[in-house]
């Protein structure tokens, strides 16, 4: 039975450090057993304490690893229902399905082209995280060859789907050393799969239709030594599917449910669905098809969810070079949240003309942002100017603020007096009309 938060606080050093980023241990007490923190942040927990608070320091949700040649995919140890409370950890996988009736060279080809997507979004690589199999030949050499002609085309993890026991066993033989998810333990087989996922160390998926039927079949499976386990529940529409993944994690987070407190896996067909599944709540999404229009946007959908709202995406604060500028060419002013700085400077490449990118550190803030909450003002500007140096790789000093900070330009000329302020437009989409009639 999970341990109530004064229970937790007797148990705790009680010294108040605040280093576990709260300013009494009884609020982190409070926390803990709410399941929002982790009892690893604190650093002075003793051992003896550690073992009494097993159960309540244990994520809600089970953290679920599937393993190969170098790749990793962790879902799961997710603590809130809503990302604000606090954040999302693990984004959930997205994995395209192949089907062992179609020939191995296709299957190679197919999978080839999946493995080699990648955009780069606001300075991340975005790809998929792996490969589903699924057996519908029925013949389990057959599936065996199909599974070798994926791994032989990539090393991402694999999740294998059938509810044939003999099937799996076959398609796992390619597979030592890895963590692979063998999915398809049911009321009938799930003894068999449970063996399997046991001796070769992998993850078992459960299909059921209930929830009730779920419950009882990862009691089963737990009392048979398996304990890494995906919920995976038939849903016929997209508000059944809301509802069972909504129960699952309410269950697992507000009641601390063990029997459902697993990630879940969806086989989304529609664009619809796989969003709803990214948003709520799945931890693996198994998709029927690859193609880049399709995947790319839930790959985005997907970035932007699990992004801690606390911490922006950024990117190192310095002097970029956009277009080989020369020592006469003007110096752009900017700050370092992710999505500002490629607007400024995908527009600036694309004009053509070259440039100066000075990108001053605003805690990860948009121009705007950092501006009213103090992170980006003359001072700062200046201070960046002189680390970076830019002093040393202009010989026109010409320095052009964002224009929605041009009360900024007195202030500025204040703190640099030897450069030239002007202030550019309010928008980046007018960068390049501005360069090439202000500026050139």
């Amino acid at each position: 039975m999970a341990l109530s938060g004064i229970q937790i606080y007797k148990l705790l050093p009680q010294t108040n450090c605040k280093e576990c980023g709260f300013p009494t241990c009884l609020a982190f007490a409070m926390k803990l057993a709410a399941k929002q923190v982790e009892l690893s942040d604190c650093p002075y927990v003793s051992e003896e304490s550690k073992t009494q608070l097993a159960e309540s320091a244990a994520p809600p949700i089970r953290l679920i690893s599937l393993k190969s040649n170098g790749y990793e995919v962790k879902v799961g140890n997710e603590v809130v229902l809503f990302r604000h409370e606090k954040t999302f950890y693990n984004k959930p996988g997205v994995f395209i399905k192949f089907s062992d009736d179609i020939p191995a060279e296709e299957i190679k080809a197919r999978v080839e082209k999946a493995d080699s997507f990648v955009v780069n979004y606001v300075g991340i690589d975005l790809t998929i995280d792996g490969f589903a199999m699924e057996c519908l030949s029925g013949d389990a050499d057959k599936f065996a060859a199909a599974v070798k002609a994926v791994r032989a085309a990539s090393k991402r993890p694999l999740i294998l789907l059938s509810q044939d026991p003999a099937a799996i066993e076959s398609g796992l033989q390619s597979l030592d050393g890895e963590a692979p998810m063998i999915y398809g333990a049911n009321a009938d087989n799930w003894e068999k799969m449970a063996e399997l996922a046991k001796s070769h160390k992998a993850v078992l998926g459960v299909t059921t239709t209930f929830l009730e039927e779920a419950t009882d079949l990862t009691e089963q499976i737990k009392g048979k030594g398996v304990e890494d386990i995906v919920l995976g529940l038939s849903s016929k529409n997209l508000s059944t599917n809301l509802i069972q993944q909504t129960q699952i994690r309410k269950l697992a987070l507000k009641k601390n449910y063990k029997p459902l407190g697993y990630p879940t896996i969806t086989f989304p067909t529609s664009a619809a669905e796989a969003a709803q599944a990214i948003t709520k709540y799945a931890g693996f999404l198994v998709l029927d098809s690859f193609t880049e229009d399709f995947v790319y946007p839930l790959l985005v959908l997907r970035q932007n969810i699990y992004t801690d709202p606390q911490k922006p995406i950024q990117v190192q604060p310095g002097i970029y070079e956009i277009n080989n500028p020369k020592p006469e060419d003007p110096v752009l002013v900017t700050t370092n949240f992710s999505i500002t700085y490629f607007s400024v400077a995908n527009e600036v490449e694309g004009s053509g003309m070259p440039a100066w990118l000075l990108v001053t550190d605003a805690e990860g803030m948009s121009v705007l942002t950092a501006w009213a909450a103090g992170k980006f003002d003359a001072e700062r500007i200046a201070k960046a100017v002189k680390s970076f140096d830019v002093a040393d790789k202009v010989s026109r000093k010409r320095i052009v603020l964002p224009g929605a900070v041009a009360v900024l330009s007195g202030e500025l000329e204040a703190e640099l007096p030897d450069w030239e302020i002007r202030v550019g437009p309010r928008e980046a989409v007018d960068i390049p009309k501005f360069m090439k009639l202000v500026l050139a």
